[in-house]
């Protein structure tokens, strides 16, 4: 961990870099032996949009001040989200107005931000092989995937957290390991 801080933080800038991964000294050792060997193999880039809970207040507001690619998007994709909600997406996520708190505002400030992200991305030239997305990030990635439209997907953003917003408060998400007819049946009678 502190090689791999070290080479992305104070490290000079190289033209090539390598990431050998494992979980045992024999495994690091081996990739390390690959990698001096010449025997890299390249890898591909993807991209995964998080979901609620990745937000806060003012979050993009750098890269919105300082990437005009990413203002141009994250303006644009607010624009059409201020229409569907009737309040600034913008002024809640940098903190100015609102909160981030109500889902509502959540799920349409980490859309524009993920989107201004992707746009940026390729501005800089970054080359992505695959997107995903957990929760409201799977909609930033069918978005840019060109699954939906970007009307089509502020909709669906908008009618999503309107539709989150007015569950009841306190609830909460639970994974299960069980096949539908095992959760069926320990869940009868209740």
């Amino acid at each position: 961990a502190d090689v791999g801080l070290s080479l992305a933080s104070i490290g000079a800038g190289f033209e090539r870099r390598a990431v050998v991964v494992g979980s045992e000294r024999a495994e690091l050792l081996a990739g390390l032996g690959a990698v001096t060997g010449g025997q890299v193999v390249a890898g591909k880039t993807g991209v995964l949009f998080s979901g609620q809970g990745a937000q806060w207040a003012g979050m993009g507001r750098g890269l919105y001040e300082a990437f005009p690619v990413f203002r141009e998007a994250f303006d644009e994709v607010c624009a059409r989200l201020d229409e569907e909600l009737g309040a600034s997406v913008r002024a809640v996520v940098f903190g100015e107005e609102g909160s981030l708190d109500q889902t509502v505002f959540t799920q349409a400030g980490l859309f524009a931000v993920g989107v201004g992200l992707w746009r940026l991305l390729e501005w800089l030239g970054v080359p992505v092989d695959a997107v995903g997305g957990h929760s409201v990030g799977e909609v930033v990635a069918a978005y840019v995937a060109g699954v939906w439209s970007l009307e089509d997907a502020c909709r669906v953003v908008a009618a999503r957290g309107r539709l989150m917003q007015a569950l009841p408060a306190g609830g909460v998400m639970v994974a299960v390991r069980l096949s539908e007819a095992e959760a069926v049946e320990r869940l009868a009678g209740r």
